[in-house]
């Protein structure tokens, strides 16, 4: 492949160009696997280029960990050659969250779907969702003060408001659910509604907390998209609920 701008030969599909400093594609989508991990390198809705970079599994548990590191590590050194605006990654958990620790893009988390790059393709084709910059702590508000599950209540609202597409987290007060859930706190983001907003529910055995999350949507089916990447959010930190 060349340099879009001056021509020059790029030694890997859509690497940013040193010579005229120009960047070749502007999102990488990484689908991950235990043992290998699958890039396609986009410039808008097109893709630019697709790049596989394998592991070997170590059985014992202490060189796992190196391993591990160094495949994600390979992968985060894959996508800074690139330097995208935006980084989006499915499939295999735990090369997935060493790889985005790894990193300082715009990380997002997209679904499972049978083609994830498809998914991205078309979801960066529709009207962009503006991004809130606002720390997570500056977006709770509300007349309730006190959330659910103390610490990993705390948590889990960090977790969400930390999502770009979340404007405001606004707690309600905390009710008695009338079963106890599975051990420690759960939480789940609730299908969202025809102004895109949705309500997290928290858990913590018995109590349950419903939490107004006020989004950047606009309809409720950009909202089931912010949606799905908060549960995703809460599935990779332990928290989701069934």
């Amino acid at each position: 492949m060349d340099c879009r701008r001056c021509g020059t030969p790029l030694e890997r599909p859509g690497d940013y160009c040193l010579v005229c400093n120009t960047a070749n594609c502007d999102a990488v989508v990484v689908v991950f696997e235990r043992d290998r991990a699958e890039l396609t390198m986009l410039d808008g809705e097109e893709t630019v280029g697709r790049t596989t970079l394998t592991t070997v599994p170590e059985d014992d548990p202490e060189a796992e960990v190196v391993e591990l590191r160094n495949f994600a590590g390979r992968v985060a050194d894959e996508i800074r050659r690139k330097r995208p605006e935006e980084v989006y990654a499915a499939g295999a958990r735990e090369p997935l969250r060493e790889c985005r620790a790894q990193l300082h893009h715009r990380f997002y988390r997209v679904p499972d779907d049978d083609d994830p790059v498809e998914r991205v393709r078309s979801q960066r084709g529709e009207r962009s969702l503006e991004v809130v910059q606002t720390p997570p702590e500056e977006k709770l508000g509300g007349s309730h003060s006190t959330l659910i599950g103390g610490r990993d209540g705390r948590d889990v609202v960090n977790t969400v408001a930390a999502h770009p597409n979340v404007k405001k987290l606004i707690p309600g007060p905390i009710e008695a659910g009338g079963g106890g859930s599975r051990g420690g706190v759960r939480a789940k983001a609730t299908r969202a509604g025809q102004n895109g907003n949705v309500r997290l529910l928290i858990r913590d055995g018995s109590s349950v907390q419903e939490n107004r999350v006020v989004t950047t949507a606009m309809d409720r089916e950009t909202g089931e998209r912010v949606r799905d990447a908060l549960n995703e959010a809460l599935t990779e930190a332990g928290f989701q609920a069934e």
